[in-house]
């Protein structure tokens, strides 16, 4: 993905327009109506992670399928999201982003179509698996959208929109998903997502100048996508059999040989060498660990209210809600925080805060009542809110400007692997302690988010980086604008 180059005085080829300043420098023109379509983008894409949950046993039964089939309808779309993040990353690094967006969009409301007129689970099942896949340029592309619409001093509150819009869209999805199942039909599930995308085409295609054409990726690049997709698809597989399958660990290792192949090839060596320059491995464990937090909590605690504490499922559903809405109230503060203060120290203060919820629901003698569970949650969302946009804003302003994509797919694919590896590690530690399982998966979830704090707070220095340079969120994502234009090579 290129960077603006000068095209002639006062002009830049850009997301935005560009004004002469003293100086020389151009004045980018700040683009917030780009910054919406990645948060409803991102919104849309992440409800499509969960709304269909609910509507396994209306799919199974309108399309004559047994439920271990139909259960594909939610698989389809999550592996190919997560197992072709990096490659996508990678190939986005070397085409125009407003081709890449037009397309993955239009391809992504195509197979929602598709997928609600399936005639039978077999056709169901490909339509979620081409969704899956432009959902991964989708994930990539959004945090890259957002920051790039902007002038560095304000991309703390850009990234704050998708940051936040992102993993709301997780967590209302099956109360979305049931109102539709209720009152429409399970085919309304996927339907639901179109009007978002067209809107989203109309708006881009009007704002985005044209910046470069798609590019198909080589062989050598499609082998080495082949070769990550299969060992990670392999891995979540295993994840998500980690609970009731005692053949887990050995399919896990099956997705050793092939990652280990692909970590010693071009497309490895390139993550590596981004992750390396960026020096930000740390604040990627600090988004799994939060991720896997988020996910373990949510699944532990509607559990534990409605099988141990005997709460309705109305009851729980709107207990569970205090958290999404203490991180939506909290987003766009953390944005504006971040860009007054620097990322760095927002995103710990709301990694803290998130920890300070969460392990005040498994202290001794923690009351389990709806309202005690919820001032909980809340103050764990508002953590989460503070966090989510400054994190995002600390990484992708490190980035360097020609891997902005590559780095965008490490940040998706470890808060993807939190969010699988967080239900899987729950319902483990469930099993493993008996009566106690609710409190040993609240356990894990608090002990996750502490883990991210010391992550998050140390700073991070690449090779090569000289002492007192910054990555902070600051000066950091003010330097990445400053560095000089990548060459168009493709790689």
């Amino acid at each position: 993905m290129r960077q603006p180059t000068r095209v002639g005085r006062g002009k830049v080829t850009d997301h935005g327009s560009a004004s002469e300043r003293p100086g020389g420098m151009p004045e980018v023109r700040d683009r917030w109506i780009l910054v919406a379509v990645a948060g409803a983008l991102s919104f849309v894409a992440m409800l499509d992670m969960n709304i269909v949950n609910v509507a396994l046993a209306d799919i199974s039964e309108g399309l004559e399928t047994p439920a271990a089939t139909a259960q594909w309808a939610i698989l389809g779309y999550q592996l190919p999201v997560v197992a072709l993040l990096l490659p996508v990353g990678r190939w986005l690094d070397t085409v125009g982003t407003r081709p890449a967006l037009l397309s993955a969009t239009a391809g992504f409301a195509l197979c929602s179509a598709l997928a609600a007129v399936s005639p039978s689970v077999s056709w169901l099942i490909a339509a979620r698996i081409g969704q899956g896949a432009c959902g991964a340029v989708l994930f990539v592309l959004m945090p890259v959208l957002a920051i790039r619409s902007v002038r560095p001093e304000l991309r703390g509150r850009a990234m704050s929109v998708p940051a936040t819009l992102g993993p709301l869209g997780a967590v209302t999805g099956p109360a979305v998903g049931g109102l539709l199942l209720d009152h429409l039909g399970w085919r309304w599930i996927f339907l639901v997502k179109i009007p978002f995308c067209l809107g989203a085409i109309v708006v881009a295609r009007r704002a985005m100048p044209r910046d470069g054409r798609l590019r198909w990726p080589d062989r050598r690049s499609l082998a080495d996508a082949v070769l990550l997709a299969a060992g990670v698809a392999v891995l979540l597989t295993a994840l998500t059999l980690a609970a009731g399958a005692s053949a887990w660990l050995p399919l896990a290792l099956l997705a050793v040989p092939p990652l280990w192949w692909w970590l010693r090839g071009p497309g490895g060596r390139t993550v590596a060498g981004a992750l390396r320059t960026t020096g930000l491995l740390r604040a990627h464990g600090a988004v799994l660990a939060l991720a896997l937090g988020f996910a373990a909590m949510r699944y532990v605690v509607a559990l534990h209210l409605q099988r141990d504490e005997g709460v309705s499922a109305t009851v729980t559903g709107l207990t569970v809600l205090a958290f999404p809405l203490g991180m939506g109230l909290a987003g766009p503060l953390g944005g504006r925080l971040a860009d007054r203060y620097g990322a760095r120290p927002v995103a710990v203060a709301g990694a803290a805060l998130t920890a300070a919820g969460l392990l005040l629901l498994v202290l001794p003698g923690a009351g389990w009542s709806p309202p005690d569970v919820a001032w909980r949650l809340a103050l764990a969302g508002l953590g989460m809110g503070l966090n989510g946009g400054p994190t995002q804003a600390l990484v992708m302003g490190a980035a360097p400007p020609d891997r902005a994509a590559t780095v965008g797919s490490t940040v998706q694919l470890a808060r993807g692997l939190g969010f699988t590896l967080g239900p899987a590690l729950a319902t483990a530690a469930w099993g493993l302690t008996g009566p106690d399982g609710g409190a040993a998966g609240l356990a894990l979830a608090a002990t996750a988010a502490c883990l991210a704090v010391p992550l998050l707070a140390l700073p991070a220095r690449g090779p090569g980086e000289p002492a007192g340079k910054s990555t902070d969120g600051s000066t950091g994502a003010a330097s990445g604008a400053s560095r000089s234009a990548p060459s168009s090579t493709p790689r």
